[in-house]
């Protein structure tokens, strides 16, 4: 299956979503910077370069746009492409309000275009193998969850796009801590409490640089997240605790450090459990499969997974934490 694909903001993500396509396969390049569209358009055989969304989405020589800009702009572009029929990748958290996820799920069904969310923290190697571990019962029953994500900023972070709620939606949790969210509700399903407030500590912003976030499911099992841009030393930590053991990803690669999985498991005794560690030292092939799952969706006609129903129940959780206002 040759799909033609448009992309949507040529930046960073944008690139790198271009070098892990075949070649040939984005015919158009969009960007509101032309200069950047053109560059990234140069990268691909035929590929016209734009500065609208319109132009891109409707293209006839276009089956698939992944949308990779700014998180107020995300929604009205999937919608633009959806209503034309187009099959959508769009980046987390792919709106911000569950109102606008609304309006791309009602577009997408009157087209059966399909949309997936960019979440692809799902796809790194210690996350694919927890999975594998948690279905395989292997942890027994999740008792509760802890997650802690991190970074630290830069000099000028308090002016960038980020920063600016009309554009971003929000600080730091709706940034990283939807990527949280998002992973705690694969082991715990959908969150009927939800409790937590978020800060602005250190940068002078008017969004949030920490939030710490109690989540609960129906069963009462607990997800307790805390994502922070003043850690300085960038972090990730997702602890999955079963009643049978316990499972420990730490890093993503990078700055974040090499990723690893531990596993935990309980002896019938007690005491230091068995532990096994598997470590990924190859770097970060997340997009790749991401993107391979995509057009398998596609090519099965199958609901993506991550989409807007795992979308919008991240977005829900920051809906109700951001309704408390700020520390």
């Amino acid at each position: 299956m040759n799909l033609r694909v448009a992309l949507v903001g040529c930046g960073l993500i944008g690139q790198k979503r271009l070098n892990l396509l075949p070649a040939g396969s984005v015919t158009v390049a969009c960007d509101t910077n032309l200069e950047r569209a053109s560059r990234l358009a140069a990268h691909s055989p035929g590929c016209i370069a734009t500065t609208s969304f319109q132009e891109a989405v409707s293209s006839p020589n276009v089956d698939v746009v992944m949308i990779a800009t700014l998180n107020s702009a995300l929604a009205p572009i999937a919608v633009a492409a959806v209503k034309c029929g187009k099959h959508v990748l769009v980046e987390k958290p792919a709106a911000i309000s569950v109102s606008e996820l609304n309006a791309i799920e009602s577009a997408a069904r009157q087209t059966n275009a399909l949309v997936r969310v960019g979440y692809n923290h799902r796809y790194h190697p210690a996350c694919l193998k927890a999975v594998e571990l948690f279905h395989s019962g292997a942890l027994g029953p999740i008792m509760f969850l802890r997650g802690r994500y991190g970074q630290g900023g830069r000099l000028g972070y308090e002016k960038e796009w980020r920063a600016d709620p009309q554009l971003s939606g929000g600080g730091e949790l709706i940034d990283q801590g939807v990527h949280l969210i998002d992973l705690a509700g694969i082991f715990l399903g959908d969150f009927t409490t939800v409790e937590g407030h978020t800060a602005t500590y250190f940068w002078n912003m008017p969004v949030d640089d920490n939030a710490f976030v109690s989540l609960r499911n129906a069963a009462g099992n607990t997800a307790w997240l805390q994502v922070s841009c003043s850690e300085w030393k960038n972090m990730f930590s997702l602890e999955i605790y079963g009643r049978d053991a316990k499972l420990h990803w730490e890093g993503l690669g990078g700055s974040y450090g090499i990723e690893k999985l531990t596993y935990y498991k309980m002896l019938p005794q007690m005491g230091p459990p068995e532990t096994t560690i598997w470590e990924f030292p190859r770097g970060d092939e997340s997009w790749q499969l991401e993107m391979a799952a995509f057009f398998e969706d596609i090519r099965l006609q199958r609901t993506p997974v991550p989409g807007l129903r795992e979308a919008k129940g991240a977005l829900e959780v920051v809906e109700k934490v951001y309704s408390r206002g700020r520390a």
